[in-house]
């Protein structure tokens, strides 16, 4: 038989090196995807946050725009209760955000009935309360209860006026379908700002009410800004920083949180088109 010679092969040696290589070419492979993976969350992230804020105040916005607004031929008597935009500026701005009553006319349709058109008044309310979503990153209450986040959550009411007893019905038992309670809008809200702006395009301040120094502005809103400021469900950032919130007008409405969340402050005009109308 022949013998073999000048084989050549793989030493053990070089299968230990080829493995080392291997697992740093995927411990880097891995860091790379970690990297890219934490960007894409963080982009994400904000994008939902953004998202959820164009949502909350496109709802606003509508609903200020039908302030004021009723049809030709209303009968419905106007009250001191029917102000279209009534603002109540908050005075604790670590336990409250600023409210909103919008009042609006509508007309019910029912052809079994004469006259067979209703004419209707609803006021809508969105104000904020401390959110009750627990914070299960903090240490756990007696009872192994979580104390809730330190946040707001936005809620919008919707109410229908009784023209019999001049006054707003109880959505829980006006039988009206188009009417409910406080509803939940939004939650992780870190403020909710609203500041009337009058036909010269200056701040009215304070908000006009029927018996305060402004009220003869009550129909010359013309335009409301809106400053909603929202934060990260999720901590965002990886450590712990002095993070500022700014605010719309009023410097103390400024806070200033040590913490991870990300948090974003959207600004709008909302038109209130209808306005003098009531």
């Amino acid at each position: 038989m022949k013998k073999l010679s000048n084989i050549s092969g793989v030493t053990l040696i070089e299968i230990l090196l080829g493995i080392v290589i291997s697992v740093i070419m995927m411990g880097a492979m891995l860091t790379s995807y970690n990297v890219v993976n934490n960007s894409y969350s963080q982009v994400t992230d904000k994008a939902k946050i953004s998202n959820q804020g164009k949502v909350v105040l496109g709802m606003i916005m509508a609903d200020i725009r039908n302030a004021g607004f009723k049809y030709y031929g209303d009968t419905v008597k106007t009250t001191n209760e029917h102000v279209p935009i009534l603002i109540t500026k908050a005075s604790n701005f670590n336990t409250a955000c600023d409210t909103i009553d919008i009042v609006y006319g509508d007309m019910k349709y029912d052809e079994s009935k004469t006259p067979k058109y209703t004419f209707q008044r609803y006021k809508v309310t969105y104000s904020c309360e401390r959110s009750k979503l627990p914070d299960k990153s903090a240490p756990p209450l007696p009872g192994n209860k979580f104390p809730p986040i330190n946040a707001f959550a936005v809620y919008k009411t919707k109410v229908i006026w009784d023209e019999t007893g001049s006054n707003w019905k109880n959505p829980r038992t006006d039988g009206n379908n188009a009417t409910y309670e406080k509803q939940l809008v939004a939650d992780y809200i870190d403020d909710l700002v609203f500041l009337p702006i009058d036909d010269e395009g200056k701040l009215i301040d304070p908000p006009p009410t029927t018996n305060n120094a402004t009220k003869d502005k009550l129909y010359k809103i013309k335009t409301v800004d809106i400053a909603l400021s929202i934060r990260s469900t999720k901590k965002f950032y990886r450590s712990d920083k002095d993070r500022t919130k700014f605010t719309l007008n009023n410097p103390l409405r400024k806070k200033t949180r040590n913490d991870k969340y990300f948090r974003e402050t959207i600004v709008v005009t909302a038109h209130a088109r209808n306005m003098g109308t009531l």
